[in-house]
């Protein structure tokens, strides 16, 4: 009998911030740096707060295409990703709120794989539906522009 998965489960991550800028954050057995660039008082120990957020998107683009692509049977064989972030810096420099600070998202995906235009058409389609990252993007109100395309 196959196991059923939850549907709804609750992470629990932990954090050390070493310094300002600087924090450990972990999962599971796992844990990265968070840190801001030496130009903005940081130790350039890891991606800075605001580029974790962006890695996600690519990183649940991939995962989610991959597992749509082979739900569809399709051969999207590795993906490749090119982004651009538009940032409104007002919020994060403390001069004013701001409600969307990114304004817009422009993620090109690039794949290697046998996949017609059209199959991969399919897979983006099917993957905007289930990203949860992209979901979140767009419920905040940032522009977001994923585009795919063939080598």
């Amino acid at each position: 009998m196959p196991i059923k998965q939850k549907t709804v489960i609750t992470v629990k991550m932990s954090g050390h911030g070493s310094s300002h800028s600087l924090v450990d954050v972990s999962v599971r057995d796992l844990s990265m740096k968070i840190d801001e660039p030496v130009e903005r008082g940081g130790t350039n120990l890891g991606f800075s707060p605001t580029e974790t957020a962006y890695a996600a998107l690519i990183g649940c683009t991939n995962t989610i295409g991959n597992k749509c692509a082979d739900k569809l049977g399709v051969d999207i064989g590795t993906l490749d990703f090119e982004m651009e972030i538009d940032f409104d810096r007002r919020g994060v420099l403390l001069i004013e709120e701001v409600d969307v600070p990114f304004k817009a998202i422009r993620l090109r995906v690039t794949s290697n794989g046998t996949a017609s235009p059209e199959e991969l058409n399919r897979v983006a389609e099917e993957t905007a539906k289930y990203c949860a990252i992209s979901k979140l993007y767009e419920g905040a109100g940032t522009n977001l522009d994923i585009t795919w395309r063939k080598i």
